[in-house]
């Protein structure tokens, strides 16, 4: 498996960044709403911190995402797709990548207005990203307020993606699911299979 993209194929670390981000974004949408859900307790605070945890290193695998991405140019899309559909798939990835890297800040914006220090993992402490002022609670209920609004917006556009991919794979049947699966082995005319 090649590890970088070719015109056809998304390539083995592609493939690698997009299915970890993937599900740690849905693992901790679910700890999200679980830490939420709970009273007031250690529990809770338990709860948020891995949240805030796994929230930061989707942040990190994001902009490694990113940065490779830019460095290797992405399979072409199938010939078949119309004008719309192409702008669409553009404005869609686009939106989605926005979304990864404003929802973990606003996050970040979330704890960094509490004044606490954050961890993580426990491994080490992340700095502050809001800086001190008179009105801290304001700067945490703006950040929350963002923050959910930005957890719907995810949701729609990550089932969005998922219904678009099985359309793609059921409907026009043009390989685009089948291309980013793990060890898939989907042809690749530069490798001739």
């Amino acid at each position: 498996m090649r590890l970088r993209n070719t015109r056809a194929n998304w390539g083995a670390v592609a493939k690698f960044l997009h299915w970890v981000v993937a599900i740690a974004i849905l693992g901790n949408m679910g700890l999200g709403l679980y830490a939420a859900g709970l009273p007031m307790s250690p529990a809770q605070m338990d709860a948020f911190f891995w949240h805030k945890s796994v929230g930061l290193t989707v942040l990190g695998l994001v902009v490694l995402r990113i940065l490779w991405r830019l460095a290797n140019p992405t399979p072409e899309l199938p010939p078949t797709m119309s004008a719309w559909q192409r702008v669409a798939a553009h404005c869609s990835h686009f939106a989605l990548y926005l979304l990864m890297i404003a929802m973990p800040l606003s996050g970040w914006v979330i704890h960094s207005a509490s004044g606490f220090p954050m961890q993580l993992y426990g491994l080490f402490e992340v700095p502050n990203i809001v800086p001190e002022s008179a009105d801290q609670s304001a700067v945490q209920d703006g950040a929350a307020i963002v923050h959910y609004w930005l957890f719907i917006a995810i949701c729609v556009l990550v089932v969005l993606h998922v219904l678009a991919a099985l359309k793609h794979h059921f409907v026009n049947g043009d390989g685009v699911l089948v291309r980013m699966l793990p060890f898939s082995r989907a042809s690749d005319p530069i490798r001739g299979g």
